[in-house]
């Protein structure tokens, strides 16, 4: 499926929220959707890779914002942001 495929409520969710922190961090979620059949899986597999990015080492993260990684903290706080996000998006 494509991001265009995703109703707005869960656009915003993830991808507006990722966007919010860094655009490196949105081309993560963006490339997770086409390997999704469809919204409800997207969120699954969004919340799966939000676990394991949260487990990321500094060399994973540095590579995964190219070289110029942000503070851990901060990605942090973004990822628990949209975890929250998709709390509420199951509700």
């Amino acid at each position: 499926m494509d991001t265009d495929d995703l109703t707005t409520k869960t656009y915003k969710a993830i991808l507006g929220e990722a966007e919010k922190f860094h655009h490196d961090l949105t081309l993560q979620f963006g490339l997770l959707s086409y390997s999704c059949r469809d919204e409800a899986q997207f969120i699954k597999k969004s919340e799966a890779l939000i676990a394991a990015i949260k487990k990321y080492n500094k060399a994973d993260i540095s590579d995964m914002f190219l070289g110029v990684p942000p503070p851990i903290d901060k990605l942090q706080e973004a990822l628990d942001k949209m975890l929250y996000n998709i709390s509420t998006l199951k509700r």
